[in-house]
């Protein structure tokens, strides 16, 4: 079944109607923010920004999800996730006027790194509720497949998010004054996500009154202890292990390019900073029809191959491509790398996800999956750190360029040494 088919499918029920559509305003707004925190910390003229606040600049965007993750939970099963759909909005647009007052005002960089990062927290609460409430919208023989349409159409959105922003800040200017109408921007349209989930019944998304829940204060300690279970569950998995390595290895590798990127068009390419975050943007573009193309290549893909050969040929596929098309340091090798790394990486986690919930006892699920949230993001503030040590002023660095490409290799090598069939010996052999 195609992505087209699967969602026209699941489209037919009026509550998942609504819900979708309160992901998709959501994660459009998600887009606009991220491109403002994006061109405040990289691309606002009266700013000349080093790695190191480029770093900062990611783990404002990656760390509120991987810290908050596997802890909303604990709320998300006792709160009303409708209102939490409909009062999140709110509070983020709250913030984000908090935040576009403190930027108009040329407050220092922290006073606005503390509110965007309490926007986040924010919306990771929301985005759990979301995915928590779809198993009361869908039947459970389409669960499936609303899981595998919902992430993927909202990450598109996301980046059509982003394009929109884009187009805002050539209206707004490129000032700080543009950056704040850019934050106020997102809030507003954060807020119609608030008047769609209002529309749905407030019983509807649950949960269910369950008098055998610890309590709060119990149920925090619980997730400590229960990620130290999902570990030492899943170090003992062989197949689902090393997904998750290639997984955190691609981020790695991934969030070094990442960075190197937005430096070369901030200073390298182009000293305009208006030039160089319109040519970002076109990588941006070109990464988000990558995304997609995984959507619909990898289901065909892994019916000729299995899901554990297709994850090392596209880490291949990313270390070898990557360094052809960039170690020239031209604009165009850029522009195609992004589209090969959008396409290699969401590959890769979607056959992650598939090895994961096939092999995972299902009682370890939601540990492992927290533990999954975690290393994503986690690894890619990692990265831009280590990019942060290595790169030039001007951002471009052979040294990153081969580091990122022989990781790719070693990592598509060590995950096909790890998950190859084991012989037996002679005495396992029956006789």
């Amino acid at each position: 079944m195609s992505f087209v088919s699967d969602l026209r499918a699941v489209l037919r029920g009026r509550d998942f109607r609504r819900l979708f559509a309160t992901r998709l305003v959501s994660q459009f707004s998600d887009g606009v923010f991220q491109f403002a925190v994006a061109g405040y910390a990289f691309f606002t003229p009266e700013k000349q920004t080093t790695a190191a606040e480029a770093a900062v600049a990611m783990a404002v965007l990656f760390l509120p999800y991987s810290i908050l993750g596997p802890f909303a939970g604990v709320f998300i099963d006792r709160w009303s996730r409708r209102q939490i759909l409909v009062i999140a909005p709110i509070v983020r647009g709250t913030l984000l006027g908090v935040a576009a007052v403190l930027v108009a005002a040329k407050a220092p960089d922290w006073c606005f790194y503390t509110a965007a990062l309490a926007v986040l927290g924010v919306n990771r609460f929301f985005l759990s509720a979301l995915s928590a409430s779809l198993p009361h919208v869908v039947d459970s023989e389409r669960l499936l497949v609303a899981n595998a349409v919902t992430p993927t159409s909202g990450t598109v959105v996301t980046f059509i998010g982003a394009g929109a922003g884009y187009l805002l800040r050539l209206a707004f200017g490129a000032g700080q004054g543009g950056t704040a109408l850019l934050l106020v921007s997102s809030g507003l349209i954060f807020g119609m996500s608030a008047f769609i989930a209002a529309t749905m019944a407030r019983s509807l998304l649950g949960p269910s009154f369950d008098p055998s829940l610890p309590q709060a204060r119990e149920a925090l300690r619980n997730v400590i202890t229960g990620l130290v279970d999902g570990v030492r569950h899943i170090v003992h998995m062989r197949a689902p292990a090393a997904a998750l390595g290639s997984m955190a290895a691609h981020r790695f590798f991934y969030g070094m390019t990442f960075v190197m990127t937005v430096m070369l068009y901030r200073f390298y390419f182009t000293t305009d900073a208006e030039a160089g975050l319109s040519h970002l943007t076109g990588v941006l573009a070109t990464s988000g029809i990558g995304f997609f193309m995984a959507a619909v290549i990898t289901p065909w893909a892994t019916e000729r191959f299995r899901p554990e050969s297709w994850i090392p040929i596209m880490l291949a596929t990313a270390g070898v491509l990557g360094l052809v098309l960039c170690l020239p340091f031209r604009q165009l090798g850029f522009l195609v790398a992004g589209f090969v790394l959008g396409v290699a990486g969401q590959s890769v986690k979607i056959c992650t996800d598939t090895i994961v919930q096939r092999d995972v006892e299902d009682a370890y699920l939601g540990r492992v999956f927290a533990i999954y949230d975690m290393l994503f993001n986690g690894v890619f503030v990692i990265a831009a750190g280590v990019a942060a040590l290595m790169l030039p002023a001007n951002g471009k660095s052979y040294p990153v360029l081969v580091v990122a490409a022989i990781g790719y290799l070693l990592s598509a090598l060590a995950y096909r040494l790890i998950t190859a069939p084991r012989t037996r010996t002679a005495q396992e052999v029956p006789q």
